[in-house]
């Protein structure tokens, strides 16, 4: 018998950043032209050592999450016009807060055309810009602004734009 790993994709883990408009309505854009999303947990660590004990003892008390991204701008694009006009006009506090949902598109959940899906609200932290004389690219870190909200998301569009609902308890 021929031993075959299933290697999950990581186009099936695709992030959707929430844009609101003027009534206050979020709406998950598809985070498209991206060269890197990626998540560090950063966990806060309680250690000691016991005098009775030769080893010392760690636990993970907390962690300060965050997801560095790059992108190559493109016109037309709302999350890269959004993430510019944040990095451009020098965002501060809840203006430079963002929604991004994580939808798992290799987790079907029980109703059929949902998947797993998490929402977190994150602080745009931009770094730099025009590191490349290919393409305008831009750089920064997303960094955890509350807790992370288990749900599930749908699409009517081919997730181009996804809808989030929280999971019933």
């Amino acid at each position: 018998m021929e031993n075959v790993l299933d290697v999950v994709s990581r186009s099936d883990k695709v992030a959707f950043y929430g844009i609101a408009d003027t009534d206050g309505k979020v709406t998950y854009h598809r985070m498209r032209g991206f060269t890197e999303i990626s998540t560090s947990k950063n966990p806060k660590e309680y250690s000691r050592q016991y005098v009775d004990e030769t080893t010392e003892r760690t636990d993970v008390i907390g962690y300060a999450t965050s997801m560095s991204y790059n992108f190559d701008e493109i016109e037309g694009n709302e999350v890269h016009s959004d993430l510019v006009k944040i990095e451009e006009d020098e965002l501060v506090g809840s203006a430079a807060v963002r929604e991004i949902l994580i939808v798992y598109l290799n987790r079907e959940a029980t109703a059929e055309g949902t998947f797993e899906a998490r929402k977190r609200s994150f602080a745009v932290v931009p770094d730099s810009s025009g590191d490349s004389t290919d393409a305008m690219t831009h750089s920064g870190t997303f960094k955890a602004n509350g807790e992370t909200v288990v749900g599930t998301a749908t699409t009517t569009d081919g997730w181009q734009t996804a809808t989030f609902a929280t999971e019933e308890v």
